[in-house]
């Protein structure tokens, strides 16, 4: 999710899958798991207007600061990652 939220979602996750992947197996792990994870942060930019374009085309007319982006984003990332986490394990048990 950080990393999404400086680069484009496409890019975040084509850096973080073989990162993602490389751990899994290190680890002798599920690495479906781990690519569903790295999918589903690389979804979640809310905490930047640079993150997403769609951030960055309603900043301006809506009003938005930058802090604003934290402001909603943060607690909207925690209840994904609270979420997003036992779903994802019991989808694709490690």
């Amino acid at each position: 999710m950080t990393v999404s939220d400086v680069l484009n979602n496409a890019a975040t996750a084509i850096l973080m899958a073989p990162i993602a992947y490389n751990i899994a197996l290190a680890l002798n792990l599920n690495p479906d798991a781990f690519l569903m994870a790295v999918a589903v942060g690389a979804s979640c930019a809310f905490l930047t207007p640079i993150g997403h374009q769609n951030n960055a085309l309603i900043m301006g007319p809506g009003g938005y600061k930058f802090g604003d982006y934290w402001r909603m984003g943060l607690p909207l990332e925690i209840v994904i990652v609270i979420v997003a986490l036992p779903l994802l394990l019991m989808a694709w048990p490690l």
